[in-house]
C-alpha cells in the first residue's frame, strides 16, 4: 500500500480502488465462519483467481449458497433451531397435558390444544432466552450437549414454577412442571439431536473437513490425533503433525519444524493448530499463534491433566506470587447427598423397570452352561476397599485358572486385560460381554452403597495390582457401573487416556453430567463400540 500511494494520478486511484476492492472481498471472505470455510490457505493460493471463481463451484448450487453467504446461513441456522425448540416445548406441554386428561379420562384434544397455548408462549420465551444465554443458537463447533440442555430446561422448569406461584396461580398439583420438563427433555435433545445429523450428512455432501496440524512431541501428538480420527464420521482431518523433538514413526505425516510453520500453514491449507503439549515453550507459542492468526487460522490447545485439575482450584490469597490449592476431587456434604439420591433413586427405577430382562438374562445364563447365575468378583472400591462386584457369568467354570496362560494374548494396554475372542466366554456369556448385560447385577452393589451409577469403572484385582501410583486417584470416589470410559471408546482407548477420563469426570461432576453419561450410555452399549 506505501509503494502504491507514492503513484501519482488516476492510475494510483484505479490501483488503490482495485486494492481496496480486493481487500473487500477477502474480508468477506475471513467472515465466513471456519466450520463452514474452505481453508483460508486455499483462498490465498488462488490469488486473484480466487476472486472470480468460487473455488467450491463443483458443488451443489444450493450447498455452495449456504457456504458462501455466511449471514443468511447463520440466520437460517438460528431459525431452525428457535423452530426446533418451539417445537419441542409445545409437544411437551401437550403430551403432558394429555397423559393427564387421559388419565381421568377426560381427554378432549381442542381443550388440551388451547391449554397448551395458554402456557407456551411464556414457557417458550424463557426457554429461548436461558438457551441463548448458554449459547444453544451458536454454531455447530460452539454449542454445548445434551448435559447444557438438560441444565437450560431445568432451569426453565425452575423459573417458570416460580412465576406461576409469585404471580397467585393455583394448580392441583405441580404434574405440569415436572411433567413438561421430561418431555421437553426427549422433544428437544431428540429434535436438536436429528438437527445436527442431517446438517451434519448435508456439510459432508458439500466437502466440509477441517484440516488440522498437531503441534507438540511424542505421544501428546498421537493421542490427540487418536481421538480426533474417533466417531464414524470425524469432523477433522489430521494432515500431519509438527514435533518439537524427533519422535518414532506414529502412521501420521511429519510437516517440518517449527522453524518452517508459516510455509506448512499454506503449503497444506490449514484450518487450524492444535497445540498438543503441556510444556510448549511460550515463546514459540506466542509466534506461532501469530502465525497462525496472521493467516486466519484458528489456534485450539489440548487440554493436560494439568488443566483439567485447574478448575478445582481456589485462589489462595496474601501471597507474594497468585497461588491457586488444588481442592481434593471427593464427594462430600450436598454433593454426596445429591449424588447418592440420584443413585438410589434411578437404581431403584432400573431394576423395577429391568427386571423382566435380568430373569430372562439369568435364565438364559442358567441354561447356557454349568454353573451359577451370578459370578462374584472381589474388586478394589471407594479408597482401595474391596468388595463383592455382582455380574452375570459369562465364562466357563475354572475360567480364573486360565488367566495366567492367555497373558501373551492380552490386546489392552497398561494394567487391562483383555482378549477379543476369549475362549473362555460361553456363547451367552459373549452377547452379554459385546453388550455389556453382563454388568446389570451391580444395581445391586449401586443400592448397598458399594457402587454408583457413574464413576471410575472397578478393576480386576490382576488389574489393579497393575496400576502405578497417579492412577490411584480415581480411587477417591465410589466406582460406577459405566463412566466416560463407556462413552468415549471403552476398549478401543490406551488405559492412560481412559484414567485421564476419570479425572476428567471428577472435576466436571454434577448430576447434569451423570444424567448425561447415562443416557449416552444406551446407544454406546447398543452399538457395542469397544467392547470385548
Amino acid at each position: 500500500m506505501q509503494r502504491r500511494s507514492q503513484q501519482t494520478g488516476g492510475q494510483s486511484v484505479r490501483e488503490n480502488e482495485m486494492e481496496n476492492s480486493g481487500s473487500s472481498v477477502d474480508l468477506l471472505e475471513e467472515r465466513i465462519a471456519p466450520e463452514f470455510a474452505p481453508g483460508p490457505a486455499l483462498r490465498r493460493r488462488n490469488g486473484a483467481a480466487a476472486r472470480h471463481r468460487d473455488v467450491r463451484s463443483k458443488r451443489l448450487p444450493a450447498l455452495s449458497f449456504l457456504l458462501r453467504w455466511d449471514t443468511a446461513r447463520r440466520a437460517f441456522r438460528v431459525a431452525v433451531l428457535l423452530a426446533l425448540d418451539f417445537a419441542g416445548v409445545s409437544l411437551a406441554i401437550f403430551t403432558a397435558l394429555a397423559l393427564k386428561a387421559v388419565a381421568h379420562d377426560a381427554f378432549s384434544f381442542s381443550l388440551v390444544f388451547d391449554t397448551t397455548r395458554q402456557y407456551v408462549s411464556f414457557a417458550y420465551l424463557v426457554t429461548v432466552l436461558l438457551f441463548a444465554r448458554s449459547s444453544m443458537y451458536a454454531s455447530r463447533g460452539e454449542r454445548p450437549g445434551l448435559a447444557r440442555v438438560l441444565a437450560s430446561l431445568f432451569e426453565v422448569t425452575v423459573v417458570v414454577l416460580i412465576f406461576a406461584v409469585v404471580s397467585g396461580q393455583h394448580f392441583e398439583s405441580y404434574y405440569i412442571f415436572y411433567g413438561s420438563f421430561v418431555f421437553a427433555v426427549v422433544y428437544v435433545s431428540s429434535l436438536r439431536w436429528a438437527c445436527e445429523r442431517v446438517s451434519g450428512e448435508l456439510l459432508r455432501a458439500a466437502g466440509y473437513r477441517r484440516r488440522a496440524l498437531i503441534v507438540g512431541s511424542g505421544s501428546q501428538i498421537e493421542a490427540v490425533a487418536r481421538a480426533l480420527g474417533g466417531g464414524p464420521h470425524p469432523a477433522v482431518t489430521v494432515v500431519g503433525f509438527v514435533s518439537l523433538e524427533a519422535i518414532p514413526e506414529n502412521g501420521l505425516r511429519s510437516l517440518g519444524s517449527l522453524d518452517d510453520i508459516a510455509r506448512t500453514l499454506d503449503a497444506e491449507q490449514i484450518d487450524e493448530v492444535i497445540i498438543a503439549d503441556p510444556a510448549f515453550p511460550q515463546e514459540r507459542a506466542v509466534a506461532l499463534v501469530d502465525e497462525a492468526h496472521e493467516r486466519g487460522v484458528r489456534v485450539r490447545i489440548a487440554p493436560s491433566t494439568m488443566d483439567i485439575l485447574i478448575h478445582r482450584a481456589d485462589f489462595v490469597p496474601g501471597q507474594m506470587v497468585p497461588l491457586f490449592e488444588l481442592r481434593a476431587p471427593v464427594f462430600e456434604g450436598i454433593d454426596f447427598i445429591v449424588k447418592r439420591t440420584f443413585d438410589l433413586v434411578i437404581a431403584s427405577l432400573l431394576l423395577i423397570v429391568l427386571s423382566p430382562l435380568l430373569l430372562l438374562i439369568a435364565l438364559a445364563v442358567k441354561l447356557s452352561s454349568r454353573g451359577p447365575m451370578l459370578y462374584r468378583s472381589t474388586r478394589a472400591g471407594i479408597g482401595g476397599k474391596a468388595f463383592t462386584c455382582l455380574k452375570f457369568r459369562t465364562m466357563f467354570i475354572g475360567a480364573d485358572a486360565l488367566q495366567a496362560e492367555l497373558e501373551a494374548h492380552n490386546e489392552a494396554s497398561g494394567a487391562l486385560f483383555k482378549i477379543r475372542d476369549d475362549p473362555r466366554l460361553t456363547r451367552v456369556g459373549r452377547q452379554l460381554r459385546r453388550r455389556s448385560l453382563d454388568e446389570l447385577p451391580q444395581l445391586v452393589n449401586v443400592l448397598r452403597g458399594q457402587m454408583s451409577l457413574v464413576g471410575p469403572r472397578p478393576l480386576p484385582e490382576r488389574d489393579f495390582g497393575r496400576l502405578e501410583q497417579w492412577h490411584m486417584k480415581r480411587y477417591l470416589v465410589l466406582p460406577g457401573m459405566t463412566g466416560l470410559w463407556q462413552v468415549s471408546g471403552r476398549a478401543d482407548l490406551p488405559f492412560d487416556d481412559l484414567v485421564r477420563l476419570d479425572f476428567l469426570y471428577l472435576e466436571r461432576w454434577s448430576v447434569f453430567l451423570d444424567l448425561t453419561i447415562l443416557v449416552k450410555t444406551v446407544p454406546a452399549v447398543l452399538l457395542g463400540r469397544g467392547a470385548f
